[in-house]
Protein backbone atom coordinates (compact mmCIF):
# COMPACT_ATOMS: atom_id res chain seq x y z
CA UNK A 1 0.00 0.00 0.00
CA UNK A 2 0.91 3.86 -0.76
CA UNK A 3 2.57 5.21 2.54
CA UNK A 4 0.48 8.20 1.89
CA UNK A 5 -2.74 6.29 1.51
CA UNK A 6 -2.29 4.32 4.61
CA UNK A 7 -1.45 7.42 6.49
CA UNK A 8 -4.83 9.20 5.26
CA UNK A 9 -6.73 6.23 6.12
CA UNK A 10 -5.28 5.95 9.48
CA UNK A 11 -6.08 9.60 9.95
CA UNK A 12 -9.49 9.12 9.24
CA UNK A 13 -10.05 5.65 11.25
CA UNK A 14 -7.93 8.08 14.13
CA UNK A 15 -10.55 11.23 13.43
CA UNK A 16 -13.58 8.52 13.70
CA UNK A 17 -14.52 8.96 10.61
CA UNK A 18 -13.93 5.48 9.11
CA UNK A 19 -15.16 2.75 11.36
CA UNK A 20 -11.61 -0.01 12.18
CA UNK A 21 -13.95 -2.31 10.26
CA UNK A 22 -13.95 -0.68 7.26
CA UNK A 23 -10.25 0.23 7.22
CA UNK A 24 -9.55 -3.35 7.67
CA UNK A 25 -11.90 -4.12 3.97
CA UNK A 26 -10.02 -1.43 2.58
CA UNK A 27 -6.40 -2.72 3.37
CA UNK A 28 -7.80 -6.00 2.28
CA UNK A 29 -7.71 -4.96 -1.53
CA UNK A 30 -5.10 -1.99 -1.87
CA UNK A 31 -1.57 -2.73 -1.06
CA UNK A 32 1.20 -4.66 -3.50
CA UNK A 33 4.47 -3.43 -3.89
CA UNK A 34 5.77 -2.56 -7.57
CA UNK A 35 9.38 -3.51 -8.33
CA UNK A 36 8.78 -2.96 -12.36
CA UNK A 37 8.79 -6.34 -13.07
CA UNK A 38 6.48 -7.68 -10.35
CA UNK A 39 3.65 -6.01 -8.70
CA UNK A 40 4.07 -8.08 -5.29
CA UNK A 41 0.30 -8.44 -3.63
CA UNK A 42 1.75 -8.52 0.29
CA UNK A 43 -1.50 -8.53 1.80
CA UNK A 44 -2.83 -11.81 0.18
CA UNK A 45 -2.29 -13.82 3.40
CA UNK A 46 -4.96 -11.18 5.17
CA UNK A 47 -7.35 -11.41 2.24
CA UNK A 48 -6.47 -14.92 2.02
CA UNK A 49 -4.73 -16.27 5.03
CA UNK A 50 -1.72 -17.63 3.27
CA UNK A 51 0.69 -15.13 1.41
CA UNK A 52 1.49 -14.84 -2.52
CA UNK A 53 4.27 -17.86 -3.51
CA UNK A 54 6.75 -17.54 -5.92
CA UNK A 55 6.24 -19.66 -9.35
CA UNK A 56 9.78 -20.03 -10.21
CA UNK A 57 9.55 -22.27 -13.23
CA UNK A 58 10.64 -19.33 -16.59
CA UNK A 59 11.23 -16.09 -14.31
CA UNK A 60 14.77 -14.67 -14.98
CA UNK A 61 16.94 -15.98 -11.77
CA UNK A 62 17.89 -12.43 -10.60
CA UNK A 63 13.68 -11.40 -10.40
CA UNK A 64 13.20 -14.67 -8.70
CA UNK A 65 15.72 -13.72 -5.95
CA UNK A 66 14.63 -10.14 -5.73
CA UNK A 67 10.38 -11.64 -5.37
CA UNK A 68 11.71 -13.42 -2.36
CA UNK A 69 13.69 -10.89 -0.43
CA UNK A 70 10.88 -8.33 -0.71
CA UNK A 71 8.14 -11.57 0.14
CA UNK A 72 10.80 -12.17 3.18
CA UNK A 73 11.00 -8.89 4.22
CA UNK A 74 7.14 -8.97 4.96
CA UNK A 75 6.10 -12.17 5.63
CA UNK A 76 7.36 -15.09 8.32
CA UNK A 77 6.56 -17.53 5.90
CA UNK A 78 7.78 -17.82 2.06
CA UNK A 79 7.32 -20.82 -0.65
CA UNK A 80 8.31 -21.07 -4.45
CA UNK A 81 7.49 -23.72 -6.46
CA UNK A 82 9.29 -25.69 -9.67
CA UNK A 83 12.82 -24.05 -8.20
CA UNK A 84 15.78 -25.32 -10.46
CA UNK A 85 19.12 -26.37 -7.56
CA UNK A 86 20.62 -23.30 -9.64
CA UNK A 87 18.33 -20.90 -8.62
CA UNK A 88 17.73 -22.72 -4.98
CA UNK A 89 20.91 -22.13 -4.73
CA UNK A 90 21.22 -18.26 -5.65
CA UNK A 91 18.16 -17.51 -3.15
CA UNK A 92 19.86 -19.35 -0.54
CA UNK A 93 23.11 -17.33 -1.10
CA UNK A 94 20.84 -13.91 -0.60
CA UNK A 95 19.04 -15.92 2.13
CA UNK A 96 20.69 -18.61 3.99
CA UNK A 97 17.79 -19.68 5.70
CA UNK A 98 16.03 -20.77 2.72
CA UNK A 99 15.27 -24.41 2.58
CA UNK A 100 15.26 -26.46 -0.85
CA UNK A 101 13.78 -29.74 -1.44
CA UNK A 102 15.00 -31.04 -4.72
CA UNK A 103 12.48 -33.84 -4.99
CA UNK A 104 9.42 -31.39 -4.74
CA UNK A 105 11.65 -28.60 -5.95
CA UNK A 106 10.03 -26.28 -3.35
CA UNK A 107 11.85 -23.31 -1.76
CA UNK A 108 10.73 -22.70 1.71
CA UNK A 109 11.70 -19.95 4.25
CA UNK A 110 10.12 -19.97 7.76
CA UNK A 111 10.80 -17.67 10.94
CA UNK A 112 10.75 -19.92 13.90
CA UNK A 113 9.87 -23.69 13.85
CA UNK A 114 6.73 -24.59 11.75
CA UNK A 115 3.39 -25.77 13.54
CA UNK A 116 3.24 -28.92 14.66
CA UNK A 117 -0.42 -30.28 14.81
CA UNK A 118 -1.72 -33.13 17.41
CA UNK A 119 -1.80 -36.70 16.91
CA UNK A 120 -5.81 -36.84 16.34
CA UNK A 121 -6.41 -33.49 14.00
CA UNK A 122 -7.93 -33.84 10.78
CA UNK A 123 -5.47 -35.26 8.25
CA UNK A 124 -5.13 -35.12 4.41
CA UNK A 125 -3.69 -38.64 2.62
CA UNK A 126 -1.46 -38.26 0.11
CA UNK A 127 -1.61 -40.93 -2.40
CA UNK A 128 0.76 -41.60 -4.92
CA UNK A 129 0.69 -44.53 -7.61
CA UNK A 130 4.03 -44.81 -8.19
CA UNK A 131 7.64 -43.98 -7.34
CA UNK A 132 7.77 -41.82 -10.64
CA UNK A 133 5.05 -39.72 -9.34
CA UNK A 134 6.36 -38.82 -6.13
CA UNK A 135 8.25 -35.53 -6.70
CA UNK A 136 4.14 -34.09 -7.37
CA UNK A 137 2.90 -35.61 -4.31
CA UNK A 138 6.03 -34.30 -2.29
CA UNK A 139 5.24 -30.84 -3.57
CA UNK A 140 1.31 -31.64 -2.44
CA UNK A 141 2.44 -33.47 0.87
CA UNK A 142 5.49 -30.08 1.82
CA UNK A 143 3.32 -27.75 0.75
CA UNK A 144 0.61 -29.28 3.50
CA UNK A 145 2.84 -29.55 6.03
CA UNK A 146 3.96 -26.64 5.47
CA UNK A 147 0.63 -24.57 6.42
CA UNK A 148 0.68 -26.36 9.23
CA UNK A 149 -1.47 -29.59 8.34
CA UNK A 150 -1.17 -33.00 9.59
CA UNK A 151 -0.27 -35.62 6.64
CA UNK A 152 0.10 -39.17 6.06
CA UNK A 153 1.27 -40.28 3.24
CA UNK A 154 0.60 -44.04 0.98
CA UNK A 155 3.34 -44.19 -1.89
CA UNK A 156 3.32 -46.61 -4.47
CA UNK A 157 0.00 -47.97 -4.48
CA UNK A 158 -1.29 -47.74 -7.60
CA UNK A 159 -3.56 -50.20 -9.46
CA UNK A 160 -0.97 -52.90 -10.84
CA UNK A 161 -0.80 -53.61 -7.29
CA UNK A 162 -4.46 -52.57 -5.76
CA UNK A 163 -3.70 -54.90 -2.49
CA UNK A 164 -1.33 -51.92 -1.13
CA UNK A 165 -4.01 -49.92 -1.45
CA UNK A 166 -6.59 -51.89 0.19
CA UNK A 167 -4.09 -52.22 2.79
CA UNK A 168 -4.37 -48.78 3.60
CA UNK A 169 -8.25 -48.85 4.20
CA UNK A 170 -7.98 -47.39 7.69
CA UNK A 171 -5.74 -44.31 6.27
CA UNK A 172 -8.44 -43.85 3.61
CA UNK A 173 -11.44 -44.11 5.61
CA UNK A 174 -10.43 -42.00 8.16
CA UNK A 175 -9.04 -38.99 5.81
CA UNK A 176 -10.51 -35.54 5.86
CA UNK A 177 -9.22 -35.40 2.35
CA UNK A 178 -7.38 -37.71 -0.07
CA UNK A 179 -4.94 -36.25 -2.91
CA UNK A 180 -4.26 -39.13 -5.57
CA UNK A 181 -1.75 -38.37 -7.42
CA UNK A 182 -0.92 -40.77 -10.65
CA UNK A 183 0.21 -40.65 -13.88
CA UNK A 184 -0.28 -43.29 -16.85
CA UNK A 185 -4.04 -44.43 -17.05
CA UNK A 186 -4.88 -42.23 -13.63
CA UNK A 187 -6.92 -44.91 -12.57
CA UNK A 188 -6.23 -44.71 -9.08
CA UNK A 189 -7.92 -41.51 -8.26
CA UNK A 190 -11.57 -43.79 -9.52
CA UNK A 191 -10.12 -46.60 -7.27
CA UNK A 192 -10.19 -44.18 -4.15
CA UNK A 193 -13.05 -41.91 -5.16
CA UNK A 194 -14.87 -45.36 -4.44
CA UNK A 195 -13.48 -45.79 -1.48
CA UNK A 196 -13.62 -42.55 0.60
CA UNK A 197 -16.67 -40.64 1.90
CA UNK A 198 -14.35 -37.27 1.95
CA UNK A 199 -13.71 -35.23 -1.09
CA UNK A 200 -10.50 -36.34 -3.39
CA UNK A 201 -8.87 -34.11 -5.01
CA UNK A 202 -7.24 -36.09 -8.17
CA UNK A 203 -3.59 -35.17 -9.69
CA UNK A 204 -2.63 -36.19 -12.80
CA UNK A 205 1.25 -36.51 -13.93
CA UNK A 206 2.83 -36.23 -16.86
CA UNK A 207 4.15 -39.94 -16.26
CA UNK A 208 3.94 -42.33 -19.05
CA UNK A 209 4.80 -43.98 -22.23
CA UNK A 210 4.12 -41.43 -25.69
CA UNK A 211 0.47 -42.23 -25.79
CA UNK A 212 -0.02 -40.82 -21.77
CA UNK A 213 0.39 -37.39 -24.02
CA UNK A 214 2.18 -36.07 -21.00
CA UNK A 215 -0.31 -36.87 -18.74
CA UNK A 216 -3.05 -35.85 -20.88
CA UNK A 217 -4.34 -39.54 -20.45
CA UNK A 218 -4.80 -39.50 -16.59
CA UNK A 219 -6.12 -35.75 -16.82
CA UNK A 220 -9.11 -37.31 -19.09
CA UNK A 221 -9.05 -40.40 -17.19
CA UNK A 222 -9.51 -38.35 -13.76
CA UNK A 223 -11.78 -35.76 -15.28
CA UNK A 224 -14.31 -38.52 -16.39
CA UNK A 225 -14.26 -40.61 -13.12
CA UNK A 226 -17.34 -42.76 -12.41
CA UNK A 227 -16.58 -41.97 -8.66
CA UNK A 228 -18.45 -39.06 -6.76
CA UNK A 229 -17.02 -36.45 -5.03
CA UNK A 230 -13.87 -36.28 -6.93
CA UNK A 231 -12.57 -32.94 -7.88
CA UNK A 232 -9.07 -32.65 -10.27
CA UNK A 233 -6.31 -30.25 -10.61
CA UNK A 234 -4.54 -29.43 -13.36
CA UNK A 235 -1.13 -32.13 -14.42
CA UNK A 236 1.68 -31.88 -12.33
CA UNK A 237 0.11 -29.34 -9.96
CA UNK A 238 0.66 -31.22 -6.01
CA UNK A 239 0.61 -27.36 -5.26
CA UNK A 240 -2.68 -26.60 -5.83
CA UNK A 241 -4.29 -29.49 -5.01
CA UNK A 242 -2.34 -29.06 -1.38
CA UNK A 243 -4.09 -25.68 -0.97
CA UNK A 244 -6.98 -26.80 -1.48
CA UNK A 245 -6.79 -30.00 0.31
CA UNK A 246 -5.40 -27.00 3.03
CA UNK A 247 -8.42 -25.16 2.98
CA UNK A 248 -10.68 -28.09 3.31
CA UNK A 249 -8.77 -29.00 6.41
CA UNK A 250 -9.39 -25.60 7.67
CA UNK A 251 -13.39 -25.81 7.61
CA UNK A 252 -12.48 -28.97 9.16
CA UNK A 253 -11.01 -27.58 12.02
CA UNK A 254 -13.58 -24.82 12.92
CA UNK A 255 -11.67 -22.00 11.05
CA UNK A 256 -12.59 -20.14 8.14
CA UNK A 257 -10.83 -21.45 5.08
CA UNK A 258 -7.46 -19.51 4.01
Amino acid sequence: MDEEKLRALLAEVAAGGVAPAQALEQLRNLPYEDLGFAQLDLHRALRQGLPEVVFCQGKAPEHAVAIFERLWANHDRVMGTRATPELAALVRARLPEAHYDPLSRLVTLARGPLPVPPADAPYALVAAAGTADLAVAEEAAQTLAFYGNRVVAAYDVGVAGIHRLLNRRTEVSGATVIISVAGMEGALTSVIGGLAACPVIGVPTSVGYGASFGGLAALLAMLNSCASGVSIVNIDNGFGAGVVAHRILDLARGKKAS
